[in-house]
């Protein structure tokens, strides 16, 4: 089948040097995985040949690189992951819920990725868990998995969290499902609001730990008093959550803008 487009891998070769030597910040990693797909199904890493037993055609196909990044070689992968998370969904309405970080934060999160990522997946769990267990709301022990996206569809750095949760949870006692209402699921404002302060809460306390790094245009938040003036405008942001609308899919997708405020809304 003829290709449709370039691929990530002919975006590589053409500017994948000129890339690496703009942003010197890429880890070892990093850079070893844009090499490997560079060099995926070329003659860099050898090849086989392959031949009809019948008319006995024969072609030369190049090995790929099997590295678990390449999309060419992780597409079987993709699809088969993809059934297995249909196969979890519970037969009732979900919502799909997008928890997003703002660029001043994003910047922070270029430097400290590992860490910054795991607060992002921890302050989601727990603003998604608190808020649904409120009796005011839900009052339902809930559950959901989380995708980490790290770049928007400009390809620019822009790392948010996409949930797919199930319009309901079990009660306190365990003892039955407490589903929420037709095409509601949580309010937005409170679940952006306690987002906001708990992911500042948890960077802050890394800060206070030592466990973040900065350097370069950053490297200014390595004191303490410059880190604490660079969150205050987050702290005074009205964050808001983007209200869902109607999907091809059985979910309705809702955004935690953090923390650009929206016009308001509801999960």
């Amino acid at each position: 089948m003829p290709r449709s487009g370039p691929e990530v891998a002919d975006i590589f070769r053409r500017y994948g040097e000129a890339y690496r030597a703009q942003h010197r910040s890429l880890s070892a990693a990093q850079r070893r995985v844009m090499t490997a797909i560079e060099l995926c199904r070329t003659a860099a890493l050898g090849g086989h040949v392959e031949a009809c037993d019948q008319r006995g055609h024969r072609r030369i196909a190049f090995n790929s690189c099997r590295d678990r990044h390449c999309p060419r070689c992780q597409s079987l992968a993709r699809a088969q992951w993809l059934e297995d998370r249909r196969a979890e969904l519970l037969d009732t309405q979900s919502f799909h819920v997008v928890f997003t970080l703002p660029e001043a934060i994003a910047a922070i999160a270029y430097q400290n990725k590992a860490l910054v990522y795991g607060l992002l997946f921890r302050a989601t769990a727990e603003t998604l868990r608190t808020v649904a267990a409120d009796p005011k709301h839900l009052g339902a022990e809930i559950g959901f998995f989380a995708v980490l996206h790290t770049w928007g569809q400009n390809l620019l750095h822009h790392p948010h969290l996409h949930c797919v949760v199930p319009g309901g949870g079990f009660s306190p006692d365990r003892t039955q499902w407490i589903a929420c209402k037709p095409g509601f699921f949580l309010p937005v404002r409170v679940l952006s609001r306690l987002f906001r302060r708990l992911f500042l809460q948890h960077l802050e306390k890394a800060f206070d730990a030592g466990k973040l790094q900065f350097f370069t245009d950053l490297q200014r938040l390595n004191e303490c008093k410059a880190f604490r003036r660079y969150l205050a405008p987050l702290r005074k942001t009205d964050c808001r959550v983007g209200g869902g609308v109607p999907a091809p899919t059985p979910h309705r997708p809702g955004r935690a803008v953090f923390p650009h405020p929206v016009p308001h809304g509801r999960v």
